[in-house]
């Protein structure tokens, strides 16, 4: 595959082209800062009611008629809404990408969010957050990210509440697009048989007579994030316990970011990880067991979690501990650290196959403020990172966790004092 291009237009809009003609076959990725960070507290739940209504209508077209146009030419073409930002994926064959990326176009710049549509969004964005409640491991992890993140916008879910998606309106709706749809505001990111030229020509045509309005862009002033480690239990009647230990990390441009990333490999990614063969394969502790430890804007959360049974929470809740701990205590070996390395660094390659996937990590690269070089920069922080560096990181990282407990009120209540 050829390499990858970059350009920014007068109107601000960053356009990043990879050509790879393997494939008769253009993905694109167009990514708006404009994710849930950027909601009031009282309205959560807006960018994800607004990520699914402007496939509901736009200037000129109702739902049926955006569905018939991408569906006819055997297209796809999505929307949802992260914590950092919204995104619109589309996929064609090359013949068809012009058509579809200007259907996008008016979807975004002209979406006309029907009064019958938002009602109906709003009804399954609420069943939605209701049958989030009734998973364990949801609940867990819903109740660790607000103790952990307070006033911070990452401690609500991208769904809302019940409450303020029921309060969201018309209005609402038209003015978070009116002041975070903007070309300054965007990235497209194109990958497939197209050469840069062409895609250049297109997203001109559609994109370059939208300017940018006078006020300056949203700049997000968010509150810091004060660590104080506590536990919060949840009971619910369910077969097994949700243990979780959450430990605040950092932001994808912060030094300690490698290190916890090799980390959370090499304690819970995949059947060779040490939590998976400690707890669940030589001891039986674990119906299931892993690391989470997700590339964000802001500290991001280092999570680890086990299900298990009722019975065995209060050894289970002993084991994680003691993994973790073991990281601040002793030196992996340069096997183990090799071992993580070659994990993260095989999956990032083959994360990397599809138009899609191309189009979309040079795209959320960009739109973290990244830039498209972190391609190479990954791997290379990577394997930089020494038995050393990964006890430092742990012991900067990972001393003392906050505890999200769910289960069985009998079996949950007596471990936290």
């Amino acid at each position: 595959m050829s390499s990858i291009h970059r350009t920014v237009l007068s109107n601000g809009i960053v356009l990043l082209v990879a050509e790879n003609p393997a494939a008769d076959i253009v993905a694109g990725r167009i990514f708006i800062r404009a994710g849930s960070c950027y909601e009031n507290r009282e309205k959560a739940g807006l960018a994800n009611l607004l990520s699914t209504l402007i496939t509901k209508g736009c200037d000129g077209l109702n739902s049926l008629e955006i569905a018939e146009k991408v569906e006819s030419v055997g297209a796809s073409l999505n929307v949802n809404a992260g914590t950092d930002y919204l995104l619109l994926s589309l996929k064609t064959v090359t013949a068809d990408f012009a058509e579809i990326l200007s259907l996008s176009g008016l979807l975004l710049r002209s979406p006309t969010f029907p009064q019958n549509q938002i009602e109906l969004e709003k009804r399954l964005a609420i069943q939605d957050i209701r049958s989030q409640k009734e998973q364990p491991f949801n609940v867990a992890f819903e109740q660790m990210r607000q103790v952990m993140y307070q006033n911070h916008p990452y401690a609500t879910s991208v769904l809302g509440t019940e409450t303020t998606v029921e309060h969201i309106t018309r209005a609402d709706l038209e003015e978070f697009h009116q002041v975070h749809f903007r070309p300054d505001n965007m990235v497209i990111s194109i990958a497939g048989r197209i050469t840069l030229e062409t895609a250049l020509e297109i997203v001109s045509k559609i994109f370059g007579d939208w300017q940018p309005p006078d006020q300056p862009r949203h700049i997000l002033d968010l509150p810091l994030i004060s660590v104080q480690p506590q536990s919060c239990i949840k009971p619910l009647n369910t077969q097994q316990s949700i243990v979780m230990l959450g430990y605040m990390g950092t932001s994808v441009s912060a030094p300690g970011y490698a290190a916890l990333k090799l980390l959370s490999t090499y304690l819970g990614n995949g059947l060779s990880s040490r939590l998976f063969v400690e707890l669940r394969e030589k001891r039986g502790l674990a119906y299931e067991v892993s690391a989470i430890y997700s590339t964000r804007l802001y500290p991001a959360s280092f999570i680890v979690y086990m299900g298990t049974a009722p019975d065995n929470t209060e050894i289970a809740l002993t084991g994680l501990r003691q993994e973790v701990e073991r990281l601040c205590n002793s030196e992996l070996s340069e096997e183990e650290i090799q071992t993580a390395k070659n994990k993260i660094l095989g999956q990032y390659a083959l994360g990397k196959q599809t138009n899609g996937q191309i189009a979309q990590i040079y795209g959320w690269y960009e739109i973290l403020g990244l830039g498209i070089e972190f391609d190479h920069e990954f791997p290379q922080i990577i394997s930089q990172v020494t038995p050393k560096l990964a006890m430092t990181a742990a012991n900067s990282y990972l001393q003392k966790p906050y505890v999200s407990l769910v289960g069985q009120e009998n079996a949950i209540k007596s471990l936290i004092s």
